[in-house]
């Protein structure tokens, strides 16, 4: 068997630290290091891994040991890293968005095909035992052709106000998910798209310039319809349901919980309360996708959600974006979605 990939992780925020943890349960995989300016955050996510910590990401692609990045730090240092990581020869895991503008994005994914390293975007949901379930029974044909997609997602309570300052807004940050899970679902491009949002939750999320509830309605080339609502607040939990309509039947995906128990009495039926974050109900996702980036970096084999596929998410959210601010439908025009992008 051959020697296990080492790994540097940039940022260690929570996602940072979650990808940390992970990649010691991965067999095929060494954490090698941790960058964060916060010496003390890498060096506590260091802690039990074996990895040593520095304040400056650019020592880990200075390092010829390290093979892959796995970028956790804040959205606006994403492009600049990636184009580094890429000058570098490193393999580059990408946390969403690559970044909050589309021009700025493509140009690092240039970069990483230019020096011939792979590039995965971090959908996890794409990962998710049972969304990826539903993905390959679509494939296979088991619900004929899709032809509506609806998903809801909903967090139990909303993220703080500085966060959302600079988060690009609810589609960039929370919608991007959804986007691309209603894009990989059907297989196809979005024709036009059409948002709603309202302040329902947070006065504060309004004055800081974004909404906190949304619906988006998507129309794909081939005519399949996708239904998206979002909100900030959910009182009984992380909120994720997911619904595939086809010529020959239904696919659906509800809330996992902690048991699958209900108690039946004289009050009615109760079970367990919906989980209370992503980290929690995509646990095992988190895992899978960077399993599944470090086997595509031993075997050569092309990403599942590859940067084209962060380029395309970001198209989608900006263009809700536009559509709320013109209180119209958009209307994107998008090549095959396997197009490279270009010289």
């Amino acid at each position: 068997m051959s020697e296990p990939v080492p790994v540097g992780v940039i940022g260690a925020g929570r996602i940072g630290r979650l990808h940390a943890k992970n990649l010691r349960q991965i067999r095929g995989a060494r954490l090698a290091a941790i960058a964060d300016p916060r010496l003390a955050a890498a060096e506590q996510a260091a802690v039990g891994n074996g990895a040593r910590a520095t304040e400056d990401w650019r020592e880990l692609l200075q390092d010829d040991v390290i093979r892959a990045v796995v970028v956790c730090s804040p959205t606006d240092t994403h492009a600049t890293i990636i184009e580094g990581a890429a000058a570098a020869g490193k393999h580059i895991f990408c946390e969403k968005p690559i970044d909050l503008d589309v021009d700025r994005a493509r140009e690092a994914l240039r970069a990483a095909e230019r020096s011939g390293v792979r590039i995965q975007v971090g959908f996890n949901r794409r990962f998710d035992p049972s969304l990826g379930r539903i993905a390959e029974l679509v494939r296979r044909g088991e619900i004929g052709t899709p032809e509506l997609v609806r998903i809801s997602s909903r967090d139990p309570h909303p993220p703080p106000i500085d966060y959302l300052k600079s988060s690009g807004g609810l589609f960039l940050d929370m919608s991007i998910h959804d986007l691309d899970m209603a894009r990989h679902l059907v297989g196809d491009e979005v024709r036009e798209i059409f948002a709603a949002g309202s302040n329902l939750v947070d006065r504060e999320i309004g004055r800081a310039g974004d909404i906190d509830t949304a619906t988006i309605t998507l129309q794909f080339r081939n005519g399949a319809l996708g239904v998206i609502d979002n909100s900030r607040r959910a009182v009984y939990g992380y909120d994720q349901r997911v619904e595939v309509f086809g010529s020959n039947g239904c696919l659906t995906v509800g809330n996992p919980t902690p048991t699958s128990v209900s108690l039946w009495n004289e009050n009615g039926r109760s079970s367990d309360r919906l989980m209370d974050f992503f980290v929690d109900r995509y646990a095992e996702s988190f895992v899978i996708e960077m399993e599944a980036f470090i086997d595509c970096i031993r075997v050569g084999r092309e990403p599942t959600a590859t940067g084209l596929d962060g380029v395309r998410a970001i198209e989608l959210a900006l263009a809700a974006q536009r559509s709320l601010q013109e209180r119209r439908p958009v209307r994107l025009v998008m090549e095959r979605p396997r197009e490279r992008l270009g010289p």
